[in-house]
Formats: structure tokens, sequence, C-alpha cells
């Protein structure tokens, strides 16, 4: 193996867990000077951060740079709202977003799987990421928003250049941030006039999917405008799938590098709704959540004054020892596994369900389809820039079918 391999392999599943076990050694909170932020860093204080939005606020943009095209993106992101407006938006998406909706995409999402794989079913060789981890869920929320799903290939330029990161270092700071925005609101703009349309037209000729159910719900008899819809319905799209995308392509990295995790999923099957909850504290996709502290605060001894920025650090907390047992080890059979990847509290994914049912479905494909699945050589996986994403942008795989 060479020292660029080992480099690639080492960044994602040693060097990255390295320097978050390392974080703690300062306490449960500490003062990051270079960047100006609060990193909080046990489970026990992570949680209660994303518990308290009245102290904790989800509302960044106080602290971030004014862009335009932004603007009209917030209108409609729950994601970065407060009470009593998340609750609106919430209120909204659970009522066209429910549990029903996801356990009936599974058929739908079998198939999407089955035509993927069958179009590398003559390759040896082929990028996951590119052959089934981006397209299963991003063709799987186009369809649920009623949106043509041919045109994925634009969706993922979309998200390329929204979670690249390529204008960000490592640890970027606020002139960073600032040059990033400007770089990307062509994007944003693009997808708003796009997602406008979308919606427009939806409004007009009403179908069986989840946007024509968004504009019809109501909360305390109000609706969605169009311009509040816009944020909500890219968000759904764009953050919606690239969580799954993550989490494909972590999983058959995870499962390639500890030796006997694979044969020990293919003998028992069961195992792999665990070993996916495994992944997830292993590798979190969005390994920080950023809160605005509302109010001065005391939190883990330190004063904390009132717009503050607090970064909630998943990747740390999942390998708290105080809440998990031998936490720098992979185990697929852990149980049971209270792993913060999915947040807590009132911003817990909504995605949640149907980006597990995607994987286990698409995991569990993957080993029916193929009796070997591994990674042959580190030197041309491509990594997601950290600072946006955990996960894989590149995984060429080698296979034997079964």
């Amino acid at each position: 193996m060479t020292s660029d391999q080992l480099t690639q392999e080492s960044f994602l599943l040693d060097v990255l867990p390295e320097r978050w076990q390392g974080l703690r050694a300062a306490g449960p909170v500490r003062f990051d000077e270079n960047q100006g932020v609060w990193q909080v860093l046990d489970h026990a204080t992570v949680s209660t951060v994303l518990a308290d939005p009245a102290t904790y606020s989800s509302d960044l943009s106080a602290l971030t740079p004014t862009q335009e095209d932004f603007e009209t993106f917030r209108q409609g992101n729950f994601v970065g709202m407060d009470p009593p407006e998340h609750r609106k938006l919430r209120t909204l998406v659970s009522q066209a977003f429910t549990p029903r909706v996801v356990r009936d995409l599974g058929p739908r999402i079998e198939a999407v799987s089955a035509r993927l794989l069958d179009a590398v079913a003559d390759r040896d060789r082929f990028d996951l990421v590119d052959a089934l981890a981006y397209p299963l869920p991003i063709i799987v929320i186009a369809e649920l928003l009623g949106i043509p799903a041919e045109e994925h290939r634009l969706f993922q330029e979309w998200a390329s250049v929204l979670f690249g990161g390529d204008q960000l270092g490592e640890a970027p700071d606020m002139a960073d941030l600032e040059r990033a925005l400007e770089a990307i609101a062509p994007t944003v703009r693009e997808m708003n006039g796009y997602m406008l349309a979308h919606i427009r037209h939806r409004r007009a000729h009403p179908g069986d999917d989840l946007t024509s159910r968004l504009i019809a719900a109501e909360v305390d008899g109000m609706r969605l405008e169009d311009q509040e819809m816009v944020g909500f319905v890219a968000l759904l799209l764009v953050a919606g799938h690239i969580t799954t995308t993550a989490l494909l392509g972590n999983a058959v990295v995870a499962f390639d590098r500890h030796p006997g995790t694979d044969a020990a999923l293919r003998a028992d099957p069961e195992l792999l709704p665990q070993a996916i909850e495994e992944v997830l504290r292993w590798l979190p996709p969005f390994p920080e959540l950023g809160r605005r502290v509302a109010r001065p605060v005391v939190l883990g001894g330190h004063e904390l004054p009132a717009d503050a920025l607090v970064m909630a650090h998943l990747g740390a907390a999942n390998r708290d020892p105080d809440r998990f047992d031998r936490p720098d080890v992979f185990d697929v059979t852990r149980q049971p596994n209270p792993h913060l990847t999915f947040g807590h509290g009132i911003h817990f994914c909504f995605g949640a369900p149907l980006a597990r049912l995607e994987a286990r479905i698409a995991l569990r494909m993957l080993h029916e389809r193929f009796r070997i699945l591994a990674v042959p050589s580190y030197e041309d996986v491509v990594l997601q820039n950290p600072a946006v994403l955990i996960g894989v942008r590149h995984l060429p795989v080698e296979v034997a079918r079964a």
C-alpha cells in the first residue's frame, strides 16, 4: 500500500476519529481561539445544547454574512429556525411526510436499486458513489417531490457545489465563509428559480406527490406561500439525499476496513440495521451542528455571552466513553447505540427513517448481488471536504458475483 493510499484510507477512519478523541482531553466545553467558537464535545452536554432551543438558537443569520439568494432559501429552511416558526414548518412536513409514506417507498427503493445495479452487471469494477450511493436517494426523493428524476445529474451538480466545500479549508473562518457564499450564490439562485417554477406548476396542477401535499397542508389555518416553499422543497431535495449518499459510502469503507465485518453481516443479515447505526455513530456525515447563544449562559463551567457561536460536536459525542462501551471500537453488534448523528430534540432529522430504509435495502442488495465487494485500492478514493461533510466523493470497488 502506498503512502497516498494510507493517507486516504487513514484520514477517514483513523485521523479524524483521533482528532475528535483528542478534543475531549480539554473537557466537555472548550473555546477554539482559531475559529472563535465554543466546542461542546461530550454526549450529555451536546444533548443539553440540542434540546434547549430557547438558549441555543438554530437561527445563525445574525452571525453569518447576508446574501440575497440565501435569504430566499432561508424563508423555508426550518433547520435554521426556532419555535414558534419552526413548529409551523415541522408540522407541515410531518403531515405530508408520514411514517406510512416512508414505509410505502420500500418497493420503489428496491426497484431503483435493482435498476442501478443492473446497469453495472457486466462490470467487475465500478464507482459505488456514481453507480448507486448518489443516484438512489436523489431519484427517490425527487420522485417523492414530483420532480423529474431524470434530471438528477443537475441536482448532483447543485449538491456538489453546495456541499463540496471547494472554497473552504479544514477550519474555515468568517472570511472563508463569505468567499464560499459568494462562489455558490449562482447555484443557489438557479436552484431557487427551479424550485419556484416547480411549486407554481404543482399549485396549478396538483398531483399525488409530497410537494402537492405540502401546498395543501395547513397549520392553525395557515398555509405556505410559494416563496416560503422554495427553501423548504430545496432543502428536502438536496439535504434529503446527501446523508444517505454519505452513509452508503461510509458503510462500504467501514466494512472493508474492518476484517470479518462483511462476512458477519452476510452470515447474519439481521445484524444489518445495527451495523448501519454503528456506521452512523462512527462516521456522522455532518459531525458538527452550529448554535447561537440566545442569552448569556454557563455551560461546562464557562460563561458564554449572548451571540457566541457554539458547535455541538457529534463526532466527539458519539465516542464519549461515559456513554459508549469501548467507544473507539467499530462493533456492528453494538446495542443500544444512542448516537447523536441525526440530532436531538426538536431538530431531530425527520428524514432519518428514509435514510435508514434506503441504506438497509441498498446494502442488502449489494450483499445479494455480490459475494465479494471490496475497495481494491484507496489511491483513487476521493474524500469530501471534512469541514462540510464526512464521506467519499468517489469510491471505486471491485466485485465478484454470487
